[in-house]
């Protein structure tokens, strides 16, 4: 570690900026492998999206999804602490283009050789119990399932503590200290921190960050909504997807979901504090009790609203940067939760060995970007209103 000035003595190893998901899941494998780790968070960790998402871990489309689907039914294990996780899920169509729709999932997952069982209404029925007569068909997902965002990042703060790391909350990055093309400091408004390794992992804000570094990582931001139902009775399996929603009910019975459309944000003016929800939610509201019509009678009791960073196709960006020595950017485009143990772990090998050796995240780097259209974010309509009006 850069140290020699007593100024920033107090740093670590690998310093991460960003207590969300990512970040914590990178700090929790790093700090397992015995590296000093320290983890910055300018609020509450998880504040963001990564506390206020619909809780699902079934990402097929993703090259980490094996390794995803490996570490889940393991985690609470290795972390110490519950994340209430549960495997499985089922998918509900309406109508024969949301089948057909969905239909793709199946077969990527089966061509992954993932079981995928094939439901008629009456079967959806007798598995979801909150469905109606509505249903068109149905997917059984004999892998995935769900996990609670909140107790899921407060199990990986906590386990990187216990293995000896540091999580800085409420402590705000105000620039970097450069050497050369390595960055030896991180300055925030508690200090300045050295480090022999940067991780960028700051959810909406990595892009920002990343600038101060000259580095150019293209994504916007957005807020994604959700709502949360008074309790119902418990449904055997608890991840219930489709009718555009993504969700799932929680242990003591809540239905918690979103599904967009969301509210496209400047990113120079990213509002602090607490969001309140946007008319948006309604939308959400009716969807859902059109996917599960006998819980239409249950009141929507809380609404969340957390912002998600989105790169111009909608995959994660994980990888070293490409004009600095020992700093390491990742972006998950609003698929941080699930894949977070194998995006984490991910992380942990391009910092110490350069290279992930269990996926092929070659995808995920951000040269892919190198011939972006400059104006890309208004090509696929994706500004505030008071940019595109």
């Amino acid at each position: 570690m850069s140290a020699n000035n007593p100024e920033i003595a107090k740093g670590a190893s690998v310093v991460i900026v960003g207590g969300g998901v990512t970040g914590l899941s990178a700090a929790f494998w790093l700090a397992q492998a015995g590296v000093d780790v320290i983890v910055i968070e300018k609020g509450i960790v998880g504040w963001e999206a990564s506390g206020r998402n619909g809780g699902g871990c079934s990402h097929h489309h993703s090259p980490l999804f094996a390794e995803e689907q490996r570490l889940w039914p393991l985690m609470d294990e290795l972390l110490g602490y519950p994340t209430e996780f549960r495997p499985d899920r089922i998918r509900i169509a309406l109508n024969e283009k949301q089948l057909t729709l969905y239909s793709r999932a199946v077969a990527n997952a089966r061509g992954q050789g993932f079981q995928v069982d094939e439901l008629d209404p009456q079967q959806v029925r007798e598995l979801v119990p909150l469905a109606g007569d509505n249903v068109y068909a149905g997917h059984y997902y004999r892998f995935g399932g769900h996990a609670n965002p909140h107790r899921t990042v407060q199990a990986y703060a906590w386990a990187v503590q216990n293995r000896g790391g540091r999580v800085l909350q409420h402590t705000v990055v105000t620039g970097f200290r450069q050497e050369g093309s390595k960055v030896v400091a991180v300055e925030t408004d508690h200090g300045t921190f050295g480090c022999d390794h940067l991780v960028l992992a700051a959810g909406p804000q990595t892009a920002r960050l990343s600038a101060m570094l000259g580095v150019d990582i293209p994504t916007r931001v957005a807020r994604a909504e959700m709502i949360v139902t008074e309790p119902l009775p418990l449904m055997p399996i608890g991840g219930i997807d489709g009718n555009g929603l993504y969700g799932r009910q929680t242990l003591r019975g809540n239905l918690a979901y979103g599904g967009g459309p969301h509210e496209w944000l400047d990113a120079e003016e990213l509002p602090g504090g607490q969001r309140p929800s946007s008319p948006l939610m309604q939308s959400i509201a009716k969807r859902v009790a059109e996917l599960l019509p006998k819980s239409a009678h249950a009141k929507v009791i809380r609404s969340w609203a957390g912002l998600i960073e989105n790169t111009p196709d909608g995959r994660p960006i994980i990888d070293r940067a490409p004009t600095l020595d020992n700093c390491t950017v990742a972006t998950l485009s609003g698929v941080g939760f699930g894949l977070s143990p194998a995006s984490g772990r991910a992380i942990q090998q391009l910092v110490m060995d350069g290279e992930c050796s269990f996926a092929d995240i070659s995808g995920f780097r951000l040269s892919r970007f190198r011939d972006l259209e400059p104006d890309w974010d208004a090509l696929q309509g994706w500004l505030p209103l008071t940019l595109a009006s």
